[in-house]
């Protein structure tokens, strides 16, 4: 032990290296500040971005970009409606702004009307926009200035800009200063629960700077990934980031400080506590951070190009932020030294107050019937989890996937009043032009199709559109979708593709449902490796696995009811219980990590059954710390108005608080106190003996940790 302290300890921590690793992570932080701020101007929010790679829809989309040259063009469709009917001076209105609409920037091909409704209460302008590089920001911009347009009409004449430009620019208005928002909301929580664990007015500064300088880094690094490796980042993998690196690196750093802090109280010198805890907890922060950043990198076997693109990006911000904890934070804190901790120093010499605290009564309240704990606890988090029969997920339509109410849904309500319910996000089949009369027939043929454009001639292909009966963004748009794809697939030698908004939907949720079928297993199957080789066991990883899974069944269960019963919203989206998956296993399987790896440490001195207890009361404090600074992290999601994003925020963060409070403190140390030994089977350490539960049980004054020698 003594000559890996001396390895490692001088390396981050020693009297003068620790100099040297603040100037370098100063010099990090220096370069990396200007390249961080260059990560939004690199997101692509493109069609592209989102797809499934291999889905039809992503053809079509292809096709259109390589043959006909539509590049990134969505309409925009503005409505004006009058209850009482449309008179001659709102159609003056509606002709004024529609010339108007020719000059506006990103305005490409020709503008479209007015068309009057049939029921003469309404009129449509369509106006084709194409954001460029831009992406949706530019269309946000494009939004705004046909808006200016249409105010100011007559009385009583209500006009909203709608159709997939106008939704696709609400959406970027909730994206755009999302970093911001994120990382103002996610520092002041942590500043808050740093305040109260540790109740010092200086030891905040600490961990909140290290993760900043993480994040900085990380964003730096993924910027540069972005521009020079084809590295795809998109607004929703940017917010995911910053919430998982910030608040992933101010966990790591709370279990080195508790640890450092314990090592204070044993050792004179700062620097040899801070060699001895990167020693003792180093290990276990290293295997947590591998866990989290392979599961991020199952996602490299997903369909989708956002999700796949999400993996390595994750991955990276993991890898900086434990760097980051495991360098810097230690160089910082022999720095300032113990005064730090100020007004509780850790006093040389003085007793370990977690072996009289709350979670040492708790392990030794349930060493009486630890079996009869572990059984309840798991019929609880099972009732939990019966909330998943009513968790609805799939495509959200567009006036439930905001938490407010923006112009473009109630813009599309009134459009749907008036006109076709499909009018500005058609079907799109492609085909070849031999064949072009039986597909258009085929097309036209099929239920749910309101009428189909003349094929579009262009080299070897047509283009044509068919307009939906239905909502684009229901449930029967996408039935009509699929029968339009059986419809021109069966005629012979045509080669039909069918595409647009609603198939994208439709290929996006079939592509999620394979994702979670393929990438569920493989993460499970990753960390149990990583527990073996960790735990040196087969039994405890099997455990552990078995409480994290029966951990997000129940924060799915609940959160299912808490959408549904409070919040009111409509469903999830069809990729929503693989990203909790994904983080609730990656990230709770951390704290069992954190847990277990202490566990063993007094196990090899005091038996599995007394070491249960020991773990337990010596992280118990710093690990619900963690979990709510975890929670509190993710939970800012819940603030911007997105449905997609407050339902991630929320179901991880009660998840995260489940595995804390729970699944790691009550659920786990039960299972230890019951298997005892049994855990670490087949290593020599489970045909150890031990005392039964019961006998471990001690009163406050005599569950000790020994001290242990150094060799």
């Amino acid at each position: 032990m003594a000559s890996t302290r001396r390895r490692l300890g001088p390396l981050v921590s020693g009297r003068r290296s620790k100099w040297v690793v603040l100037v370098f992570w100063l010099v990090v932080l220096v370069v990396a500040f200007p390249l961080s701020a260059k990560l939004t101007d690199a997101q692509e929010n493109d069609t592209a971005s989102w797809l499934p790679g291999s889905a039809e829809s992503t053809r079509v989309f292809e096709v259109q970009q390589d043959a006909f040259q539509t590049g990134e063009e969505l309409p925009a469709i503005v409505v004006y409606e009058r209850t009482d009917g449309i008179t001659p001076e709102d159609q003056e209105k509606a002709a004024a702004d529609a010339r108007a609409f020719a000059d506006v920037e990103n305005v490409s091909g020709d503008v479209v009307g007015p068309i009057p409704s049939e029921d003469g209460e309404a009129l449509q302008v369509i106006v084709p926009v194409d954001p460029g590089d831009g992406g949706w920001f530019a269309l946000g911009d494009a939004v705004d200035e046909m808006n200016d347009i249409v105010s100011g009409g007559p009385d009583g004449l209500d006009a909203y800009v709608a159709g997939p430009a106008g939704v696709s620019a609400d959406f970027a208005d909730a994206f755009e200063g999302i970093d911001g928002t994120l990382l103002y909301a996610a520092m002041a929580v942590v500043i808050v629960i740093l305040l109260f664990s540790y109740r010092s007015p200086a030891l905040w500064i600490i961990p909140v700077f290290s993760a900043f300088t993480a994040l900085t880094a990380a964003q730096a690094v993924v910027y540069l990934l972005a521009e020079y490796a084809d590295v795809t980042v998109n607004g929703q993998t940017a917010g995911i980031l910053l919430v998982l690196v910030f608040g992933a690196s101010t966990d790591y750093a709370l279990l080195l400080i508790a640890r450092y802090r314990e090592e204070l109280r044993r050792h004179e010198d700062r620097h040899e506590a801070m060699a001895f805890a990167l020693h003792r907890a180093g290990p276990a922060i290293v295997a947590s951070a591998a866990t989290v950043a392979v599961g991020m990198l199952c996602l490299l076997a997903a369909e989708m190009n956002s999700t796949r693109g999400m993996g390595p990006v994750l991955a990276i911000g993991v890898v900086i932020g434990v760097t980051a904890m495991l360098t810097l934070l230690p160089a910082l804190l022999v720095v300032t030294g113990r005064w730090v901790f100020w007004p509780l120093k850790p006093k040389y010499g003085s007793a370990e107050p977690t072996e009289r605290g709350f979670w040492a009564r708790i392990g030794r309240s349930i060493a009486h019937r630890p079996r009869t704990v572990w059984i309840g606890t798991s019929l609880a988090l099972g009732a939990m989890a019966f909330g998943l029969l009513g968790l609805n997920t799939g495509v959200i339509a567009n006036k439930d996937a905001f938490v407010d109410r923006p112009a473009s849904i109630t813009g599309e309500e009134a459009l749907a009043r008036h006109f076709p319910a499909g009018t500005g996000s058609p079907v799109i089949v492609i085909a070849d032009t031999p064949a072009a009369d039986d597909v258009r027939q085929a097309f036209g043929d099929t239920d749910g199709i309101a009428e189909v454009t003349d094929p579009v001639p262009l080299g070897d292909l047509v283009y044509m559109e068919g307009t939906l009966e239905a909502a684009p963004d229901s449930p029967a748009a996408q039935d009509t979708v699929e029968a339009v794809r059986d419809g021109v697939h069966a005629v012979p030698d045509a080669n039909a593709l069918v595409g647009g908004n609603t198939a994208v939907a439709l290929d996006a949720q079939n592509a999620a449902a394979r994702d979670s079928i393929v990438i569920m297993p493989l993460v499970l199957a990753a960390v149990f490796v990583i527990l073996m080789i960790l735990l040196r066991a087969f039994v405890a990883p099997l455990v552990l696995i078995a409480t994290v899974v029966l951990s997000f069944a129940a924060a799915l269960g609940l959160s299912s009811l808490i959408f549904e019963q409070l919040l009111g919203f409509a469903g999830a989206d069809a990729a929503f219980p693989l990203f909790v998956f994904v983080f609730l296993v990656a990230l709770g399987i951390d704290y069992n990590i954190f847990l277990m790896t202490r566990v063993h440490e007094e196990a090899k001195q005091h038996g599995t059954r007394r070491g249960a207890l020991i773990g337990l009361a010596a992280t118990g404090g710093v690990i619900t710390s963690a979990g709510l600074v975890l929670a509190g992290t993710f939970a800012v999601l819940a603030t911007l108005p997105v449905v997609a994003f407050a339902e991630i925020g929320i179901a991880v963060a009660l998840g995260v608080l489940l595995d804390t409070l729970i699944v790691r403190s009550i659920l786990v140390t039960a299972l230890n106190l019951d298997l005892g030994r049994f855990m670490w089977w087949p290593s020599e350490l489970s045909r150890r003996p031990e005392p039964p539960a019961s006998e471990v049980a001690r009163e406050p004054g005599e569950v000790v940790e020994e001290p242990r020698p150094v060799r």
